[in-house]
This record gives structure tokens, C-alpha cells and sequence, in this order.
């Protein structure tokens, strides 16, 4: 059975489009978001420390959070996936807190049938242990994926363990420039790129 790794913000939702108009209402900071640079949004948006964490609550919000515009053709290839038997995990950095709402939004989105986790990939949140949807570490390096779809180069070490893994790097502006760490890595402009290249024969 294949077995894909998903993950949420920027790949199934435009978060970071959606934070360029938080960054602009709350402190009046108008970055386009093709000039998004760096995935830490902080340095992109030259906040400070307070403002940083400002924006952060104000985006999971759960009614924020929920309004988020989902990424084109996302939902549809995953139903595609889950219809031929394939397993899909959709693992999120966000805040255990923000499980509840982002739960909603994949239903919302045609995606009940899609399990979801928390992973702590960046150190922002005091998880929920012992929950039937948070990932501790250990517990994640104990799964196995063929393959990955992700944005973040700040995560792709949580790939490491999986030597034979394909990961699909789905091309923002803040990962453009990123020196691939593999051949096993492959940059996507879309989920049809995604699609053709998880279900090219080998």
C-alpha cells in the first residue's frame, strides 16, 4: 500500500498568502507575497518579537484559520489517492491547539476520510501528550512514507530516516532558492505536477 506524508499549511492551504494580509492589518506590513522569503515569518515580515507572536495567535485563530483558501486541486488529487487504497496521513506543524479547527477545515474541504497529527517540526508548542492526534517524535520516526509532499526546508530533516522516500517540494517563494538535499527530492509548481510524479511508473 502506498503511503504519502501531506503536509498542511502551503501545501493543502494558502497560509503564508493569507498571513501577508494579517502582517498588513495588524502592523501595516505590505510584503507581496511572492517576496515571502523566508519561511520563518518573522524575518519576512521584519517583525519583532512581540508582533511575531501576535501574529501567530491572530492566524490560528480558529475562525482564521478555518477561512483559509485551500491550495488548487489538493483536496481532488487526495481523494483521488485515498479512491486507489492509498494511505494519507496529513501531518501539520501547527499548534495542538489549532487541531480542532484545522480538523474541520479538511472536512469542510472534502477530506474526512484523511487522518490528521500534530508534529512539533518547529519547536513552537507545548503539545498534547497522550492525544489520539499528537505525534510525539518517536512515534513519528516509526512511520514509514513512500512518499512526502512539503514546503518547509526547516522540516525536510524529519525525512532523514527514510533513505528510500520521494519527496515532492511544493515550490513557494521562500524555498525557490533552496539547494535540493537529494536527488530523491523533486520541485513542484502544483498538485498536477504532484500527481504526475507520484503516480509515474517506476
Amino acid at each position: 500500500m502506498m503511503k504519502i506524508y501531506v503536509d498542511f499549511d502551503d501545501c493543502l492551504c494558502e497560509t503564508a498568502r493569507a498571513f501577508t494580509g494579517i502582517a498588513d492589518r495588524l502592523f501595516g506590513k505590505k510584503v507581496p507575497y511572492d517576496k515571502v522569503r523566508f519561511f520563518n515569518l518573522q524575518d519576512s515580515f521584519e517583525l519583532t518579537d512581540e508582533e511575531y507572536e501576535q501574529l501567530m495567535i491572530e492566524g490560528h485563530k480558529p475562525e482564521v484559520l478555518l477561512a483559509y483558501e485551500e491550495t488548487p486541486g489538493a483536496s481532488e488529487v487526495l481523494n483521488e489517492w485515498l479512491d486507489k487504497g492509498y494511505e494519507i496521513s496529513v501531518i501539520t506543524g501547527r499548534p495542538a491547539s489549532a487541531y480542532e479547527a484545522s480538523r474541520s477545515w479538511l472536512d469542510e474541504h472534502g477530506l474526512k476520510r484523511v487522518p490528521l497529527y500534530c508534529l512539533n517540526k518547529y519547536g513552537r508548542d507545548s503539545f498534547i501528550k497522550d492525544s489520539e492526534f499528537n505525534l510525539e517524535l518517536e512515534d513519528y520516526y516509526r512511520m514509514n512514507f513512500d512518499y512526502a509532499i512539503e514546503d518547509s526546508p526547516v522540516a525536510f530533516k524529519f525525512f532523514d530516516h527514510l533513505p528510500k522516500l520521494q519527496v515532492m517540494i511544493y515550490e513557494r517563494p521562500w524555498n525557490k532558492e533552496y539547494e535540493l538535499p537529494g536527488d530523491n527530492y523533486f520541485r513542484c509548481a502544483n498538485w498536477n505536477d504532484i500527481r504526475a510524479k507520484v503516480c509515474k511508473k517506476p
